[in-house]
């Protein structure tokens, strides 16, 4: 008898352990966000757009073509790890420019119906630092031509730079003449518009597009070849008050250096002038080139076009970018 109390005695001791909770696991603190040292020699990062489609209408559209800029391969300083797009089903278009793009066809898109179209990167950019040397030599004749927002034959744009590269001996003393007045000059405010290179003259405020459309028309009003880039920049908290993720930039082309990245929005302040003058942090992401690519039809990094009839409404919602720092 008494083994047998024993032996339930025991018994019972291990249920109660058993069944004893579990102590609440502590939990973990979210990892810090990885930073980005503007010495550091490469970057990874993770980069996703989405746009969303809404019909609100009472029809379908007779049809519905959406053309989204593809991030493209830009060596030496932009590599494209992975790639995903969604649909998966879309048509390759090549712009005069040479900027890559996916046509969809969302036609097919019934009244309260949504269609989202997702593309996500991961990809790799190295930093870029160009030696200028003398800066002398013969310069191509491209990228020359007076446009729409990069007005260069403008007598005021003609005529300031003129002004402005009077006494310097180089195109690269010429161009950073031009690069150091807008800095100078130029009051940054995000208007969200596309004024232009002649708009950025007057009182109203300017934002990376007139930054950089006014940059490439006093290059090329000098004879020096001069394009405009749109794409990202990666932006710690500290600096987010410089631009937007969604960005532009300028690329002029200097004797036996060739095509050299500088950037007159982020280079405004004169503590980082230095750094974004042939030199670029691995901090900006290229979509595409060109101030007016044809196939965008004055948009920025996708455009959308759709035929309704009588009675179809199509609302873009939730179009954007996110893109993360990878460690």
């Amino acid at each position: 008898m008494r083994l047998r109390l024993l032996f339930l005695l025991i018994i019972c001791l291990f249920l109660l352990a058993a069944c004893r909770a579990a102590p609440t696991p502590v939990p973990l603190a979210d990892p810090a966000p990885a930073t980005l040292s503007p010495t550091a020699p490469v970057a990874r990062y993770e980069a996703v757009q989405e746009i969303r489609f809404v019909n609100t209408g009472r029809a379908r559209p007779e049809q519905q073509l959406v053309w989204v800029a593809l991030l493209p391969e830009d060596e030496p300083g932009q590599r494209i790890l992975s790639r995903s797009i969604l649909p998966a089903a879309y048509d390759l278009v090549i712009d005069e420019y040479g900027n890559h793009y996916a046509e969809f066809d969302l036609s097919e898109m019934p009244p309260g119906s949504t269609r989202r179209i997702e593309l996500r990167y991961e990809l790799e950019i190295t930093r870029r630092d160009i030696d200028l040397g003398d800066c002398l030599g013969p310069l191509p004749t491209i990228y020359l031509q007076s446009e729409l927002h990069i007005e260069s034959n403008n007598p005021r744009i003609k005529a300031l730079a003129d002004q402005l590269s009077a006494d310097q001996p180089t195109p690269c003393a010429k161009v950073r003449a031009f690069y150091d007045y807008i800095g100078d000059h130029l009051v940054y405010s995000f208007n969200g518009q596309s004024w232009g290179a002649q708009a950025a003259l007057g009182p109203m405020g300017a934002d990376c597009s007139e930054f950089s459309s006014l940059l490439v028309a006093l290059s090329r009003a000098a004879g020096i070849p001069a394009r405009y880039v749109e794409g990202l920049v990666y932006l710690q908290a500290a600096e987010s008050g410089l631009a937007r993720t969604e960005h532009a930039w300028v690329e002029v082309f200097l004797p036996e250096v060739g095509w050299t990245p500088v950037d007159p929005t982020l280079g405004r302040a004169a503590t980082l002038r230095e750094r974004y003058f042939g030199h670029f942090p691995p901090n900006h992401i290229l979509i595409t080139r060109g101030r007016n690519p044809s196939t965008l039809r004055g948009g920025s990094y996708w455009t959308h076009l759709y035929w309704p009839g009588s009675s179809t409404t199509i609302q873009v919602q939730d179009q954007g970018w996110q893109l993360r720092l990878l460690d």
